[in-house]
């Protein structure tokens, strides 16, 4: 597992934000934030509820998305982003994870 980004919920529109049609969000690039932060702001009608919506997410890169998230409750399954996989879990202790995987 390898540290990819930190994912703040904001209400704020952020400059240079895209469109994620699957959960209507847009989220900042977090390659280009000095420090890796993503930021989101969900659209009212998103089907995203829950801590996924209402708290941070810390993202690790993984090679078996499946693999790393035994044990773990999910709270979104995996779907496609583009260029990555990602699925958002619940550890044991309420932290939000997302797991992520490169297509390449």
């Amino acid at each position: 597992m390898q540290f990819e980004h930190i994912g703040i919920v904001t209400t704020e529109e952020k400059p240079g934000a895209r469109f994620v049609p699957a959960t209507r969000v847009w989220v900042t690039d977090f390659t280009q934030h000095p420090y890796r932060v993503e930021w989101l702001r969900f659209e009212p009608d998103s089907p995203v509820t829950g801590p996924v919506r209402e708290m941070p997410h810390v993202a690790y890169r993984v090679e078996d998305i499946e693999e790393a998230a035994r044990g773990l409750k999910v709270l979104l399954e995996p779907f496609d982003v583009g260029p990555r996989i990602v699925g958002f879990y619940e550890t044991e202790d309420g932290a939000v994870i997302e797991l992520l995987k490169y297509k390449d």
